[in-house]
């Protein structure tokens, strides 16, 4: 009875061998997604968004630098944007399709952002009991997490200001330059010094941001490591001098 009740306990817990003519079972996981759903491809979004971006900072800081011409000369930049195309395409269509376009890049980049910083912290649910902390990478995340919510709040308010001209004192019937005198009057300091420190943190979220597309691009080699640093950082400061320009000439009367 015993030998025979080994026998039967054996038998049951023995490893069943697969038929031959069972499929073989995948090892290799399955990805979520597609390429848009892996961590590569995320940052590729982020990479290719932010350059879009770049182009349209490079290009609107152009613009703002007519004004040191005269209002004639900004306000003729200004109806140009919305006479684009003309009399081939309806009146502002090409600038509806621009701002089309920087709508969906800025909600690409903030997803893919959230989507990795989400990722991320799924990977290490529990940090360590002693870690080191990067005070560059410390700097690094909290510029790009806390400087993205400042520029939000500060487009909402630039375009509430300058575009709209809802907040501000010229009105919503003035010309684009005299919105601009009006919006950084002397009066109105507290808000070139909001314009101040929202550009300062664009330009140290686009520095890491350039950086970071490098580095996602595989640009960042060892031998072009400190002419692309010096790249990143000298497009970013040449942007936040660019567009720092016009706000505090305004302030201190050389635009008038």
């Amino acid at each position: 009875m015993n030998v025979t009740a080994t026998i039967e306990r054996g038998s049951a817990t023995a490893p069943v061998k697969p038929s031959a003519d069972a499929p073989a079972k995948s090892t290799r996981p399955r990805r979520r997604g597609g390429f848009l759903g892996s961590t590569n491809g995320k940052k590729a979004v982020m990479a290719v968004t932010g350059a879009v971006m770049v182009l349209f900072l490079v290009g609107h800081m152009a613009g703002n630098l007519k004004s040191f011409f005269g209002a004639e000369s900004f306000n003729s930049y200004a109806a140009f944007l919305r006479t684009m195309g003309e009399p081939i395409l309806p009146h502002r269509t090409l600038l509806t399709v621009v701002e089309i376009g920087l709508v969906v890049a800025v909600g690409l980049h903030m997803w893919a952002a959230i989507s990795l910083a989400r990722r991320a912290r799924k990977a290490r649910p529990v940090r360590y009991a002693a870690r080191r902390k990067s005070r560059a990478n410390g700097y690094a995340v909290h510029t790009m997490r806390y400087g993205g919510v400042v520029i939000v709040l500060f487009v909402v308010y630039h375009l509430l200001d300058l575009t709209f001209g809802a907040a501000n004192p010229a009105g919503a019937g003035s010309t684009p330059y005299e919105r601009l005198v009006e919006g950084f009057a002397p009066s109105r300091w507290w808000v070139t010094l909001f314009y101040v420190f929202a550009v300062v943190m664009v330009g140290l979220h686009l520095r890491h941001g350039l950086w970071s597309a490098f580095q996602t691009l595989g640009l960042a080699s060892r031998r072009g490591y400190r002419s692309l640093r010096a790249a990143a950082t000298g497009l970013s400061a040449l942007l936040v001098v660019g567009f720092l320009a016009v706000p505090v000439a305004v302030a201190v009367g050389v635009i008038k």
